[in-house]
């Protein structure tokens, strides 16, 4: 499919689920800024990707890092970090969202499984309440170790500096 393709509004994204459900799709929902794509994101992705399941990033808009991510976030655009996800072979489509979490968002989707970092275990998973309420499962998944955002713009302002 077109990168650009993958790329939906919500409402749209609520029709589209519709007709995967009708198909014995399951969907598989996960979130995150995506600011600098690095391999520990493609790995995450990859993993939480499964044969017959419909993955669904939601990305945070540039005013949703804004308030949760340092000064001088986001890097990119909201629309450059949506289009690098979805040109990653196992995101099927994406999703922005502008509040500070996706909770309207998975309340919206119903999502089958929601997938977090295991580091987010002992922070408590938002929209945790909603997929399970519904049937669904939260699925917490190990990071690549050594990859994040912030390690990578701690690197380029040092080497710059």
């Amino acid at each position: 499919m077109n990168t650009q393709k993958k790329i939906v509004s919500l409402t749209v994204l609520k029709k589209k689920i519709v007709a995967l459900r009708k198909k014995g799709l399951k969907i598989i929902f996960t979130n995150g800024c995506f600011d600098l794509l690095h391999v520990g994101h493609v790995n995450y992705l990859e993993k939480i990707k499964g044969d017959r399941d419909v993955l669904i990033v939601a990305v945070n808009s540039d005013a949703s890092v804004k308030k949760i991510k340092t000064k001088g976030r986001p890097i990119q655009s909201q629309e450059s970090r949506a289009g690098v996800v979805a040109g990653l072979e196992a995101v099927d489509f994406v999703t922005i969202f502008s509040e500070e979490t996706p909770y309207e968002t998975i309340k919206a989707l119903k999502p089958d499984v929601l997938v977090k970092g295991a580091d987010w275990k002992s922070k408590g998973i938002v929209g945790e309440d909603i997929v399970k309420v519904n049937g669904g499962r939260v699925k917490l998944v190990k990071y690549l170790k050594g990859f994040s955002t912030t390690n990578i713009v701690k690197a380029v302002l040092k080497k710059c500096a």
